[in-house]
């Protein structure tokens, strides 16, 4: 395989509005897609956000079954120059930072919950080069 990138995230999570509310919203993720009672998506940079409701999609027939529980884990990738305002904005909005860590190559990320209690982490670019 010669992959580009993971191109989505799918995350399983139990109201969609309140999802919505907290991604578009709080965090700003331009909204793509919302299918009431089973899916909404996010755009997230070349990324792309999919929140789905798992008792829909176990049940699902025209696409593979699919679904999860429990906390998930996910990293947004932000320019080194935007990392102390993306901290700042979210602070601002009210959501607690859980966690700050500084990684050995010196690149920083920071984590917080989001309303299903998934981790959600922001990391500087470069972290991974």
């Amino acid at each position: 395989m010669n992959v580009r990138s993971i191109k989505e995230t799918c995350l399983y999570v139990t109201d969609l509005e309140r999802c919505r509310a907290f991604y578009e919203g709080a965090l700003g993720l331009p909204l793509l897609s919302l299918v009431p009672g089973r899916h909404v998506f996010f755009r997230a940079g070349a990324s792309v956000l999919l929140c789905f409701v798992a008792e829909q999609t176990e049940r699902e027939v025209h696409l593979p079954p699919h679904g999860a529980h429990g906390v998930q884990h996910f990293a947004f990738e932000v320019a080194r120059s935007d990392y102390d305002s993306t901290r700042s904005t979210l602070s601002a909005a009210g959501i607690p930072i859980t966690h700050d860590h500084e990684w050995p190559n010196g690149r920083r990320s920071f984590y917080f919950s989001d309303p299903d209690g998934h981790l959600a982490e922001v990391v500087e670019e470069g972290l991974w080069e």
